[in-house]
């Protein structure tokens, strides 16, 4: 899934390892998701936005990956 984690992660001028401590992930956790590899719980992604100041709804680009995921049920 598309996201804006690192994006807004360097906004605020944070390390990955910062931004897992933050919110009580591994580093590894922080690597996966802005790689688009790995979907979070809604509490993690909500620690997420408190930290970077965001809505759930920005930081993971809901409005485009949905507009993708309908293309993609239309085929």
């Amino acid at each position: 899934m598309k996201n804006r984690v690192r994006e807004l992660r360097k906004k605020y001028n944070m390390t990955q390892q910062q931004l897992a401590d933050a919110v009580y992930v591994s580093a590894r956790t922080i690597i996966s998701l802005e790689q688009g590899q790995y979907n979070p719980s809604i509490m993690l992604a909500y620690r997420i936005t408190i930290i970077l100041a965001t809505t759930i709804e920005d930081l993971y680009c809901l409005e485009q990956n949905k507009r993708k995921e309908d293309e993609h049920h239309d085929d």
